[in-house]
């Protein structure tokens, strides 16, 4: 007998090979240990999925919304319409003016003062917050700058804008809710700032805007004013909703 061969022990595959213990090894490589969702038990890996599955539903929805309201007006816009503007409006609200034909060429700053109540009855003005100024402070330097920092209280006017005349009178249903949008984000920065002292209560506020032409280049024969432009909004009555989310 060949001293090479396996004898009635050798296995009956051609290409089997017996390992020094007895067991027969195989070409494929052994299962690593399972990671990410694979590792998690059944249970777990059905709210997972159901968990993707509402986050890619959401953001499907509000692409879909987003896209609307940027299309010309079809017949979707014009059935549904208000549902379009309820979600847009007015965290998600679009706007083109950096493409425009005639980009934005001023300087336009949001300011406020209040009327406070003191204890013994009487009342006081407080002189005007630029808030506009107080954004840029804290983005000046700031490499990660916040949205509310950037946007908010700009968009909350460009808000208002859109939705009054020249005289301040709301244009349409969406005036009550910029007005109550902006005066609530004016009210929680005075209370932030301390406008009201010990005692005292902020009872109305009024804003107006600062607008001023940004100088045209050296080079430019360009003349434009140097002089600032107010538009002033009557006095708003303030009440406890406008603190919410303060830190009163």
């Amino acid at each position: 007998m060949d001293a090479y061969d396996g004898g009635s022990n050798a296995p009956d595959g051609a290409d089997g090979v017996v390992e020094p213990d007895g067991r027969e090894a195989s070409d494929e490589p052994a299962a690593g240990p399972r990671t990410g969702v694979a590792a998690l038990s059944l249970r777990y890996q059905i709210g997972a999925a159901i968990a993707l599955a509402c986050v890619a539903v959401a953001v499907c929805v509000h692409i879909g919304m987003v896209f609307l309201h940027v299309a010309p007006s079809n017949t979707v816009t014009k059935q549904h319409g208000q549902a379009i503007d309820d979600w847009i409006y007015p965290e998600f609200e679009q706007n083109w003016k950096l493409f425009a034909p005639n980009p934005l060429q001023q300087n336009i700053a949001v300011q406020v003062r209040a009327q406070v109540g003191r204890p013994d009855g009487g009342r006081t003005n407080t002189g005007w917050y630029d808030l506009s100024a107080q954004d840029g402070r804290a983005i000046d330097g700031n490499l990660l700058p916040s949205h509310t920092q950037q946007n908010e209280l700009r968009r909350a006017w460009d808000f208002f804008l859109a939705t009054h005349d020249a005289e301040n009178r709301p244009s349409g249903l969406r005036g009550a809710l910029s007005e109550s949008y902006l005066r609530r984000i004016v009210v929680m920065r005075l209370d932030r700032d301390g406008a009201a002292g010990r005692g005292e209560t902020i009872e109305r506020v009024q804003v107006r805007s600062r607008t001023t032409n940004v100088p045209p280049p050296e080079w430019s024969t360009e003349q434009v004013s140097e002089q600032p432009v107010f538009r002033v909004l009557p006095w708003w009555s303030v009440s406890a909703d406008d603190f919410e989310g303060g830190d009163r």
